[in-house]
């Protein structure tokens, strides 16, 4: 055996034993949780008034604990780069949708992004917001994919990673603005809370859509060059 075979296979090793220990540590603490957990519905429900929402799982996600958002919001952004610091799948030859798909598209994707702006307003104070509206959003890009659809130069570059980075920069700059001003980190005033939420909310939609999108797609999107 050569010794980058067996380096390979230490390493293979080292890894099945941390990935084992992760899943002992993970079964752990789900089998010690509590049977009848208390909660926090009535703590939430009390402070509602004050989160700038009328939904609790609004307020939750974006006011009581806007620190787990934050977070998906990063790890989202660091999936992109890892699936784009592959390199991507192969090129390969692409076929022209059909007539079904392509007629579709056109009639589905103007449906998906209204649907897309009313999940983001009423979730405010209804069951919706940035992440289900977003999670419509990509649908309608990956649909577009499918039916052939490319960003062009103008869009595949300096404005495409500006989305991708809009929804996670501007919750960091609103909580960094926030603790300036002499408040906490992403501890919204009550009278400027519902505007900054929907702000972020609206900021967070675009990005989820995109990043979706691009997941899918995969491979980075192409500047050609100007003929």
């Amino acid at each position: 055996m050569t010794d980058n075979q067996q380096t390979g296979k230490a390493f293979r090793l080292l890894l099945v034993l941390l990935l084992s220990a992760i899943a002992g540590w993970l079964a752990y603490a789900v089998l010690a949780l509590s049977s009848s957990p208390a909660g926090l519905g009535e703590q939430v429900v009390t402070h509602l008034d004050t989160s700038g929402v009328g939904n609790p799982v609004t307020a939750v996600l974006l006011n009581f604990r806007g620190y787990d958002t934050l977070l998906e919001m990063a790890v989202l952004l660091v999936a992109l780069l890892g699936v784009w610091s592959l390199g991507g799948i192969a090129d390969y030859r692409e076929s022209p949708p059909g007539p079904v798909l392509d007629t579709l598209s056109r009639l589905l994707v103007p449906v998906l992004i209204l649907v897309a702006a009313y999940l983001l307003w009423v979730g405010a104070d209804a069951p919706g917001g940035a992440f289900q509206a977003g999670s419509v959003l990509g649908a309608a890009g990956v649909l577009l994919l499918l039916s052939g659809w490319r960003l062009g130069n103008r869009f595949a570059g300096l404005l495409l990673r500006a989305v991708l980075v809009l929804g996670l920069g501007l919750f960091v700059i609103a909580g960094t603005g926030l603790f300036l001003i002499g408040g906490a980190f992403l501890e919204y005033p009550p009278s400027l809370a519902g505007g900054l939420i929907l702000l972020i909310e609206a900021a967070a939609t675009m990005t989820i859509g995109a990043t979706l999108a691009a997941l899918f797609l995969g491979n980075r999107p192409r500047v050609e060059p100007d003929k």
